[in-house]
């Protein structure tokens, strides 16, 4: 076979990456070709009340500058044969875009407070295990049912001039090749979709005020959507080329790219900027019980993501913020690594999943109160704060494991850690303690694998997912961490689980 490149974008909550996947017989290497940073910026401005509101904002024109940064570079090092472009994204987020192609304003980012009370008015409008039931998701301030909801009740006057909704991968997708599709996936986390038809919700859309006219298709992921528009491919010097559905909720595809061999006793934990800890399971649970604990079922390639949503690094990236503007320089991440391990252990504990930790102006500021209120001791240096933080995030990580393992019927005797947060030596050692099974750490890069695998079988290279897994063991070293002092790390869970449930 003629080696075949594919170009994956990869958009995270704190920057974006640009992939070159090359498939040639049996062989598969990838190559970053183009990074970029990217925040939700905030502005302080007045409401029709005069009232001083916070208001957060993604740049998406930078974004898809740099997406055609990415283009052009491939261009330069490879020529203008591509075979494949394909979108994945944070997992909220959206916009209205006229019939003559404006979008209508800002796009909105998810961590914006306009949403912190919007669960209760969606709960509202209809029973919680009502919503639940259709769509398997949880409730979450970044729904994208909270947005649609406050827009319809806020500004209906958006609704009136859109002629369609286009989530955030579909967003791109659109200004790159006029594409109005979304894929299953993403679909799927939006608390609008059926999860058992994979059809947008006529009960829910009712519910929201949502006229259904307003959705776009929903697409299998591996589905051929569209093409890059003639005259950004003339500008970028490439040829036509496809335009593909991925797993463009960057969750589905970090999935994807896990090597499991065995669904049911593997977890698998998603590690960045949020830490999605779940199984692959073959349908949605949409039980009680599965509602009390707080599990989403998000659409997979060809099977479900079982998971809980919970915090992950976003509190520690928010920490070396904060330390960022008092001492004027940022702190290095090889500083870290010495800091944190050199603290005391099992000092104190936080619910890394407690809402003060959503977003908060000073995020020491919020792990002392929190401390503090539960009468734990306060930390006495930054070190000793950091490791809190590590040690609380993987006993919540076996908190969830224990929820899906009694949901499911399962059991787990491997970790899967992957994404950014597989690179985190000391969270990985963490979390092999806490649930006293071997992890297992990459790839690192596992969004951008899933997406340029789901890729190639959309574009003719792999017949499945199956197929892809070899060639994903062989490009990436995965590196096993084993449990370690069981006793020291069960004595801390027993006191996590009681904080936790006060």
């Amino acid at each position: 076979m003629k080696e075949k490149k594919l170009f994956a974008v990869d958009l995270g909550a704190s920057g974006g990456k640009c992939f070159i996947g090359f498939f040639g017989d049996k062989t598969f290497r990838m190559e970053e070709i183009h990074r970029f940073a990217h925040e939700g910026v905030s502005f302080f401005l007045k409401d029709g009340k005069g009232k001083l509101t916070e208001r957060t904002y993604w740049d998406d024109t930078c974004i898809y500058q740099n997406i055609v940064k990415g283009l052009q570079a491939y261009r330069r090092a490879y020529g203008a044969k591509l075979d494949g472009i394909g979108i994945d994204t944070w997992g909220a987020d959206g916009h209205f875009v006229t019939k003559d192609g404006d979008v209508l304003g800002k796009v909105y980012c998810y961590r914006d407070h306009r949403l912190d009370t919007m669960c209760d008015e969606v709960k509202a409008r209809l029973e919680p295990e009502r919503v639940y039931a259709i769509t398997g998701n949880h409730f979450q301030p970044f729904n994208q049912s909270n947005q649609m909801l406050w827009t319809a009740t806020r500004h209906p006057e958006l609704m009136e001039l859109a002629a369609i909704y286009l989530p955030i991968p579909a967003l791109f997708y659109y200004y790159l090749g006029g594409c109005t599709a979304v894929d299953s996936t993403f679909a799927s986390v939006t608390q609008m979709m059926d999860a058992k038809k994979c059809q947008w919700s006529e009960e829910m859309l009712k519910a929201l005020g949502i006229p259904k006219s307003l959705m776009p298709e929903i697409v299998p992921p591996g589905t051929k959507i569209g093409k890059l528009h003639a005259p950004l491919a003339a500008a970028c010097g490439l040829k036509p080329t496809d335009l593909i559905a991925v797993g463009s909720h960057d969750t589905a595809s970090a999935f994807a790219a896990a090597p499991v061999k065995n669904t049911k006793k593997a977890l698998i934990i998603s590690s960045g900027t949020w830490s999605l800890v779940g199984k692959l399971i073959r349908k949605p649970i949409t039980t009680p019980e599965a509602m009390s604990c707080g599990l989403s079922n998000e659409g997979g390639i060809g099977n479900t993501r079982f998971l809980r949503n919970c915090m992950g690094t976003w509190i520690v990236q928010e920490l070396l913020r904060i330390w960022e503007i008092e001492d004027g320089k940022k702190m290095e991440w090889s500083e870290v690594d010495t800091i944190t391990p050199a603290a005391k252990p099992f000092t104190a504990f936080i619910d890394p999943d407690d809402p003060r930790f959503y977003n908060p102006q000073n995020m020491e500021k919020a792990i002392r109160e929190f401390i503090a209120e539960t009468k734990q001791a306060d930390p006495k240096d930054r070190g000793t704060v950091l490791r809190i933080v590590y040690e609380s995030l993987a006993l919540k990580y076996r908190m969830v494991n224990e929820m899906i393992n009694r949901v499911t019927g399962t059991t787990t005797e491997v970790v899967h850690i992957v994404g950014g947060g597989s690179n985190n030596a000391l969270l990985n050692q963490f979390t092999a303690n806490s649930v006293g099974v071997p992890v297992q750490a990459g790839p690192k890069e596992a969004t951008a694998v899933g997406n340029l695998m789901v890729q190639a079988i959309g574009a003719g290279i792999l017949p499945d997912l199956k197929a892809a897994m070899p060639l994903i063991k062989s490009a990436f070293p995965i590196k096993t961490f084993k449990p370690e002092d069981a006793e020291s790390w069960n004595a801390a869970y027993s006191k996590f689980t009681k904080l936790i449930r006060k």
